[in-house]
């Protein structure tokens, strides 16, 4: 399965109000696994960037002069996220404004057209309904390191909400049986979310031979001997 992470930087809040997108920041997973294979971009807006959102990104006009415009890359980034599913935090904000750049520069297609969307921010409030859920409190709260968060970055953000997203959908991350007998607790702890290489070789695979498909055999035809019915296991494998 193929997952896009996505943030962008914008120059203000609401496209309809002539607003532009500046900066892009992609991060790719392939079965829950990060590639390296990113992209990032930013890009001249054709106007000037609102006060408020350089306090927020930090990113000037000045800084935008001589990088180009959306319609330059827009082959490129459509190529990077068609076929995939869009990883978003607050995913309208980010479509809104993409639909919109693709709809300046007449591409012909939307988001909804080229990719599937998954909302972070929505999971996230069904997942801890009254608390707060931004990205800097997922971060708190799934103990993902953003120091380096001084400011909005499309590309950090992406990353750092890839982090954020494997914590929230990984489930359980460590099976222990150990317990404290003296207390009843268990020192069980859950470990941090870990980037794992994205060069890593593949899991081998250990196939059973014919004689331990034998043995299996045998014992789910034991078992259905003694509870007078078919076993769960075999249920399963006849499916």
């Amino acid at each position: 399965m193929r997952q896009i992470v996505l943030d962008t930087e914008t120059t203000g809040l609401e496209p309809q109000e002539g607003h532009r997108i500046i900066e892009i920041g992609c991060v790719e997973l392939v079965n829950r696994r990060l590639t390296g294979n990113n992209f990032h971009q930013y890009l001249q807006p054709d106007r000037e960037i609102d006060a408020g959102a350089i306090e927020v990104h930090g990113i000037t006009n000045e800084f935008l002069v001589d990088k180009p415009r959306f319609q330059d890359v827009v082959a490129d980034f459509v190529d990077y996220i068609r076929g995939a599913e869009l990883v978003i935090h607050n995913a309208p904000f980010d479509v809104g404004f993409i639909n919109h750049e693709l709809k300046l520069c007449a591409y012909g297609q939307q988001v909804d057209e080229l990719c599937q969307v998954l909302d972070t921010l929505l999971m996230a409030r069904k997942m801890h309904p009254g608390q707060k859920n931004n990205l800097d409190a997922l971060c708190k709260r799934y103990e993902i390191d953003n120091s380096r968060r001084d400011l909005h970055g499309a590309l950090l953000d992406a990353e750092i909400l890839a982090d954020v997203y494997l914590a929230m959908t990984g489930g359980q991350v460590t099976l222990s049986l150990g317990s404290n007998l003296e207390t009843g607790g268990s020192t069980a702890q859950p470990d941090k979310p870990r980037r794992l290489a994205a060069n890593r070789p593949p899991l081998r695979v250990i196939r059973a031979d014919r004689e331990e498909n034998a043995a299996h055999q045998s014992r789910l035809q034991a078992i259905a001997k003694a509870a007078g019915r078919q076993s769960v296991w075999e249920a399963l494998e006849s499916d």
